[in-house]
Formats: structure tokens, C-alpha cells, sequence
């Protein structure tokens, strides 16, 4: 059977009545503001509304990762997208930060199931980072939006393509949003 024959699962670029979380480095931010405005924009184009948008900032790109796993665990949003703005230096302190960010994103995206969308941009110039900023190479704010966007949507599929059929079990509220068990309270 051919490839495009077999049935896929795909997200659908409609963010109506998903919430969404975007962490903002400050630093760099006179291109992380562009950024910005760019990933709003993607998320109110699909279908948001200003009010399931929370824009969260923090000092640096080393810190995007440690905001986006808390709000990943608070279990109020369908995505997380993660902007910051990285330029090399003289040291291997760029190398040591990008690892570091990028790993802390995946790692935080894999381990809480939330989608994280990855827009920090990583250049070896202010003008490639200007470029990505939305003047000559589209902006990745904006890209990593739809792809924000598209991945709810898809992790929404996938959730009713595997229950479809099957009852749904009752949450469990024997443990909080980290997996240690709750405490109760003696009176």
C-alpha cells in the first residue's frame, strides 16, 4: 500500500478554545518583543482570543525552561511557546546555553505532555537574529505559534482517537500535578 494511501493523524491550525502560554526572555528584547507580537498574532490569526493567551517574562533564555515545565504542570494550557534570542560570543557560553535551553524544552515538553513550540532563536549575528525577527526570513515567533497551534490540536486528536470506544476513567486525585501522592489533611 502506498505511503500516502495509509491513514494519519494530523493536527488542524484552529486554536479556538485552547489556552496557550508564551515564555519571553527579556534579554535580547529588542528582538524577543518582535517575536512576540509575531506569536500573538499567529495564535489570534487560528482562532485565540487575548483572554486564553498568558505571556509570562523572564530574565534570560536559561530561565525559559524552568517557567514552561511550571506552567506545563499546572495542567491550565494546551501549549507552551518558548522565545528567547541567543547570540554567540567570544566564549562557550552560547554553546553551554543553547544545549542547556534547548534540552530543558524538550525535556519539559516530553515529561508533562504539553507541547512546547521552540522560538529562540540561536544565531552567530544580531542581523541573522534581526533576519529571523521578521524582515528577510519570515518570523519565528510566528512559526512557532501555528506550530503551538498544530500540536494542541493534535495532542486533542490523538486523546479521542485513543479513548474512542473505550470509557473514560475518573481523574486521579490521589497525587498532584508532579505525581507525589496528596497529603490529607488531619482534623
Amino acid at each position: 500500500m502506498p505511503e500516502a494511501a495509509l491513514p494519519a493523524l494530523e493536527g488542524k491550525l484552529d486554536a479556538s478554545g485552547r489556552r496557550f502560554a508564551i515564555v519571553v526572555s527579556r534579554f535580547n528584547s529588542f528582538i524577543t518583543e518582535r517575536l512576540l507580537l509575531s506569536a500573538c498574532d499567529g495564535l489570534l490569526r487560528t482562532g485565540a482570543h487575548k483572554k486564553d493567551i498568558d505571556v509570562v517574562r523572564v530574565p534570560g533564555a536559561f530561565e525559559i525552561p524552568t517557567a514552561s515545565r511550571t506552567l506545563a504542570s499546572t495542567g491550565k494550557y494546551d501549549a507552551i511557546i518558548c522565545i528567547g534570542c541567543l547570540l554567540r560570543g567570544d566564549t562557550a557560553h552560547y554553546d553551554v546555553i543553547v544545549n542547556e535551553v534547548t534540552r530543558g524544552i524538550g525535556q519539559s515538553a516530553q515529561e508533562t505532555g504539553v507541547p512546547h513550540a521552540f522560538g529562540v532563536l540561536t544565531c552567530d549575528t544580531l542581523e541573522q537574529a534581526i533576519d529571523r525577527a521578521g524582515l528577510k526570513m519570515g518570523n519565528k515567533g510566528f512559526e512557532a505559534a501555528l506550530a503551538a497551534v498544530e500540536m494542541a490540536s493534535l495532542n486533542a486528536t490523538i486523546g479521542l482517537h485513543a479513548s474512542a470506544g473505550k470509557q473514560k476513567q475518573a481523574p486521579n486525585r490521589s497525587r498532584d500535578s508532579r505525581g507525589k501522592p496528596l497529603r490529607k489533611c488531619s482534623r
